[in-house]
């Protein structure tokens, strides 16, 4: 795949754009005659925005993966601790799967519906990989063998106050009912580091729903300092860890006690793989 801007990068970045695109070239896309994918996921437009998530995921936040062959080929879903108020987690599991998968995955992330509802971010997140979080959606992407990424907390992992770093939160069951629909296997996900990317000291709900989002967090830079400030991130060290697959038997429409026992089995392999990441850090920096 050729370079969108060969000649305006330094030779550094020109090497990273120019693995991004090898790694592209190596992944299992189902591409029309325009360059689309089933669900507007777009190589070329995609290549532009993962540049700069490969720069943070190798000079920012140094992300180091353990264990990543543990995701099998074919479909699957990833299921991963969330925090630190911005999808940053999102985007470093993204670079992990293009760029240190064998072969590399496009790794499909399910997005909060009110995304989408902002200027230009629906059409440029489906070239990029990202989807509305509908199970209709989700279903359609496994059943042509997708990776798919889910963040089973939600709102309630990323903006939880740092008080309660690396507790997880709880789990909503729809990713489980998903699995056993579609007979696909569970990789869970430990995340270190995002918990502490930008600590928040509260989560004003009410008021975030009375405007029409998840939540309304405060934090040392939000919302003192805008968008920017909810972006904001301190350069910690990310470590990301890939459980063994965990394949579950029943029916999606079981009793929610049921599934829950499920979930939970999923849950206490994250809980390892979260303590493990945290013996084996030396430093939130480091």
């Amino acid at each position: 795949m050729a370079s969108l801007f060969p000649s305006i990068l330094p030779p550094p970045l020109r090497e990273l754009d120019a693995e991004i695109g090898s790694c592209l070239a190596k992944a299992a896309i189902d591409l029309n005659e325009y360059g689309y994918d089933p669900f507007g996921f777009r190589p070329a437009s995609a290549r532009k925005f993962m540049l700069p998530w490969a720069l943070l995921y190798k000079h920012y936040f140094r992300v180091d993966t353990f264990d990543i062959e543990n995701v099998p080929t074919g479909r699957v879903l990833l299921i991963a601790n969330h925090a630190g108020q911005f999808a940053w987690d999102g985007g470093m599991l993204t670079i992990a799967m293009l760029t240190r998968a064998n072969p590399p995955r496009v790794c499909r992330g399910m997005a909060e519906f009110f995304l989408f509802r902002l200027p230009w971010v629906g059409a440029t997140g489906a070239r990029a990989g990202m989807m509305v979080g509908t199970p209709a959606n989700c279903v359609a992407m496994l059943e042509q063998e997708q990776c798919v990424m889910v963040f089973p907390e939600g709102a309630r992992g990323a903006n939880k106050p740092f008080r309660k770093r690396y507790q997880l939160q709880r789990f909503g069951q729809g990713f489980m009912r998903l699995a056993l629909e579609t007979g696909t296997p569970i990789v869970p996900v430990g995340i270190v580091g995002s918990e502490e990317q930008q600590p928040g000291f509260a989560n004003l709900e009410d008021f975030g729903r009375s405007l029409s989002l998840p939540s309304f967090p405060i934090t040392i830079t939000s919302p003192w300092f805008g968008p920017l400030g909810a972006a904001a991130a301190l350069p910690v060290k990310y470590r990301m860890y890939f459980g063994e697959p965990l394949q579950f038997d029943g029916s999606p429409n079981d009793e929610d006690s049921a599934i829950q026992g499920r979930v939970d089995v999923v849950k206490a392999a994250m809980r390892g793989l979260l303590a493990r990441g945290l013996r084996e850090r030396t430093g939130i920096f480091s």
